[in-house]
This record gives structure tokens, sequence and C-alpha cells, in this order.
């Protein structure tokens, strides 16, 4: 196994060879349009956005004034990440634990690249680890260095919706939050966290699964072990009845992440780990340009 540092080393080349020219430099590409805060009030000059015109200085001032506003790039963002056992699973180019990692290496080095401040939550067993926002790249391998390093989660009971209420409260100034996890635990535990979330910050859903969580293989009698309860059942996979209702029944349930996900007002990335992670990324990225340019002629 290669060393933490060695492992990050490439990692950020990856990342910031593949992304380098798409995003210029800036993360805001990640979600639908530039989240903001507002400003100080200045007065108008021709060429404003006649739609930041500031009326309650404007009729005190008697002089046309607009509220300039503050870019994401000068908020803090915030992730938080599912750490919980499920997460230590995968059949295909990569585990879902480090699919994370990776999904978290992408925005924190465009974060780091723009002077940003980046914090996390890691989520475990229902107890979470807090690592305070700060800028500058030896702070964000430090941060990557404690996901990569974190001990395999025992058994215990997920509580991805309370770690949403948690990082609410704990982060009162409007930023940018993404949210890493498979998002296995029950929607209706999670989806209203996640819209009181968005009530204040933009938030990004990164949804992580794997091919093996979709299908099950023809592979004889299996012994299925929930990785969060420790529960186990063998099954008989050589029944293709049986496959195909376990087929229908992992696509209900990613069906419902996705309209969970979507409900809360959250934006979605679905990231797999037999698929190239970085080409979603961008792709993701393009939609959501294509998307704020839309909204951007409507308005």
């Amino acid at each position: 196994m290669r060393p933490p540092e060695e492992v990050l080393r490439r990692l950020e080349l990856t990342v910031t060879r593949r992304l380098d020219g798409l995003l210029q430099g800036d993360h805001l590409g990640l979600l639908p349009g530039p989240g903001t805060e507002p400003a100080e009030a200045r007065p108008y000059q021709p060429g404003d956005d006649v739609r930041r015109m500031d009326w309650n200085v404007t009729a005190r001032t008697a002089a046309p004034h607009v509220r300039d506003v503050i870019a994401d790039r000068e908020l803090e963002v915030w992730v938080l990440l599912d750490a919980t056992a499920s997460m230590d699973f995968g059949t295909g180019l990569m585990e879902k634990r480090a699919l994370a990692l990776a999904a978290v290496a992408s925005v924190g080095f465009l974060t780091q690249r723009t002077g940003n401040r980046i914090g996390a939550h890691l989520l475990q067993s229902g107890s979470v680890l807090r690592l305070p926002a700060r800028t500058g790249r030896p702070h964000l391998m430090a941060l990557m260095r404690t996901i990569m390093t974190l001990p395999r989660d025992g058994a215990g009971e997920p509580r991805m919706g309370v770690a949403m209420d948690q990082l609410r409260r704990s982060v009162p100034r409007r930023g940018l939050v993404v949210v890493v996890s498979d998002f296995l635990d029950p929607a209706a535990t999670w989806e209203t966290p996640l819209r009181h979330l968005g009530l204040r910050h933009q938030v990004l859903a990164v949804e992580v699964t794997d091919p093996r969580e979709l299908t099950l293989p023809d592979v004889g009698v299996i012994t299925l072990v929930d990785p969060e309860t420790g529960r186990r059942q063998e099954v008989a996979s050589g029944s293709a009845r049986l496959r195909e209702r376990y087929r229908a029944a992992a696509e209900a349930q990613r069906d419902d992440i996705r309209a969970a996900i979507r409900r809360a007002g959250a934006a979605h990335l679905a990231l797999r780990t037999d698929r190239d992670w970085l080409r979603d990324l961008i792709r993701h990225v393009l939609l959501q340009r294509r998307l704020a340019r839309l909204a951007g002629g409507a308005g």
C-alpha cells in the first residue's frame, strides 16, 4: 500500500490536470449558479444590474444605489462525509470510500486554488469528527490525510440526518455544503435535514454507488452482510426471479434517493466506482453551467 502522502499527491495531480482550464480555478461550476451574500451598497453606475437596486438606500439618499454581492469564492466550503461502514465496499475500480475521498479532493483543490476556507464533518457510527475550516494547501492535505487514514467503521446506527442538522447549526454563515454519501439511510431520515441545509447554504449532494449494490451476481449461495448493523443472511443467487427482484428493489431505492435529493432542492452529482469519476464530474459541471446560462437568459 502506498503511503498517504504519495496517494494524495497523485490524486492532486490527476484532479488539477483534468480540471485545469475547465473551471478556471473556480468551483462555482459545481452548482447551478453563484451563491452570494449582500455586501455594501454603492452609487449606481451605468451598466449595473438594476435587479440589484437597493431601494431603501436609494430612498434615504435620494440617489440610486445598488448593493454588490460577495461571491461563493469568498465563502466557506464545508464537506459532510459519510464514513460509515457501508462506504467500505467496492467491486469496481475502487472502494466507495476511495471515491468519496476523490470527490472531496476535487472540491478541495478547486477551493484551495481560489483562497477559500474548507472544513469537514466526518460521520462514523453516529459520531462526528469536526475539522475546522481553514485556507491553504497544507490544511487541505492534512484534512484529506485525516479522511484517508480514518479507521474502518464498525457496525452502528447511521445518522446522516442528524449529522446534517449538526452541520447546519454549527455553520451559521452562508456558504457551500457538499454532502458525500451513498445515502443508504432511509430517505425519510435525511431529506428534511438536507432541505433545511439548503435554506442557508448552497448544497451539492454527491451520491457514491458501486455496481454490486445494483445487481446480484449468479454465484450460488452467498452470505450478505449489512455493514451498518452486522446482520447476515444467506441468499441463493442462482434464482433468476430473486436476482430480478433484487435489481428492481435496488433501482427503486436509487430512484427514491434521487427524488429525495431533488425535493430537498440540492444539486445532485452521481459517481460510481466502475466509471471515470472525473468525466462524470466534468459532465456535471458543463450541465450546471448550461442551466446557469439558461436561467440568466430567462432573467
